[in-house]
């Protein structure tokens, strides 16, 4: 018998019984309770750049009891993005749930507290605040917690990704779009055996409705003004006037544009770039004029500015043969 072998028996014997131990005991929810978010990583080469591998992230957002995806590929996994992808899936879905599930991913928790509890970002918090939702975080090690949104993801990656070839992140976003809207949500779910779209349509009327007013929380930071006249946000690059005088400003990054601030003023506002090393100049940003080359007059005169008379123009021979007429009328 096989060190492996019996090593398997003896534990076979010594393990409780599934009945001693407890089967799991799967977790639902009522319709809009709660929705799970998560990040996975994704490695991609873009067919209009076919010599760089890249990494994006995938966002996703779960609806625990309809099980609806909606998701978006990004460039970043940071804070503003967390947010923007948060308000657009609600504003798909047409509201928000009670409570949203994370991990302990950095830009949603930020530790414990001295007393207990969990510490969540203050972006983060505006944001729950304002759409109405309670953030929640993942026991640590529990990864089955969030079932719901990390199953998908291996869904995504075999019956989506693998099978594809993207231009670049927003054809990327298109298919996937149409992919959710055309396989993932009509079909029938394996665990709950509902259509998805259909169980969806139940939940929709229990999400908390939509504000009135577009979130606005502002993340606030200082750049340098590079050379040409940019300043750098996320790894893209947004353009300031030409007349700016200070060289350090002040950016706030809110959900959906960037703006940027001289001594308190606001002198540049910009849609927020998706991809890296992006670049978006406001046309008006560029006063620079070109001048243009002082043409030559078409005639043979050349205008003396001083007195304004005009006199031929004659070639250099004709001056010398004048030279040397006067030259022989001086010798004696």
């Amino acid at each position: 018998m096989s060190g492996y072998t019996t090593v398997t028996d003896f534990l076979r014997d010594v393990r409780p019984a599934a009945a001693e131990r407890g089967y799991e005991v799967r977790f639902e929810t009522p319709p809009g309770e709660q929705a799970q978010v998560d990040f996975a990583q994704f490695n991609v080469v873009f067919t209009d750049e076919p010599t760089t591998p890249r990494i994006v992230w995938l966002f996703s957002l779960v609806l625990g009891f309809s099980r609806l995806i909606w998701a978006r590929f990004v460039v970043h996994q940071d804070l503003p993005t967390l947010l923007r992808c948060h308000a657009a899936a609600f504003e798909a879905l047409g509201g928000a749930p009670r409570e949203v599930l994370y991990d302990r991913m950095k830009t949603a928790v930020i530790g414990e507290g001295e007393a207990g509890g969990i510490v969540y970002n203050r972006a983060l918090v505006d944001l729950a605040r304002h759409y109405g939702f309670h953030p929640k975080a993942c026991r640590p090690y529990r990864a089955k917690t969030k079932g719901k949104v990390e199953r998908p993801f291996r869904y995504i990656r075999e019956d989506f990704f693998l099978a594809r070839s993207f231009r670049n992140l927003e054809d990327l976003n298109a298919q996937l779009r149409h992919w959710l809207d055309t396989v993932a949500n009509p079909r029938v779910h394996a665990t709950t055996r509902r259509v998805v779209n259909e169980a969806f349509a139940e939940e929709r009327a229990a999400l908390r409705p939509l504000p009135l007013a577009p979130f606005r929380s502002v993340l606030k930071l200082e750049r340098r003004i590079s050379r040409e006249g940019m300043v750098s946000v996320g790894g893209n690059f947004y353009s300031v006037p030409d007349a700016t005088r200070r060289r350090v400003v002040e950016v706030h990054t809110l959900a959906e544009e960037v703006r940027i601030f001289e001594d308190g003023a606001l002198i540049a506002t910009h849609p927020i770039l998706e991809d890296r090393h992006q670049r978006h100049v406001e046309p008006g940003h560029r006063n620079i004029q070109v001048h243009k080359r002082r043409q030559r007059p078409k005639n043979d005169d050349v205008t003396l500015h001083g007195s304004g008379d005009r006199v031929a123009q004659r070639p250099l021979a004709f001056y010398d043969a004048v030279a040397r007429v006067m030259a022989k009328e001086r010798r004696p």
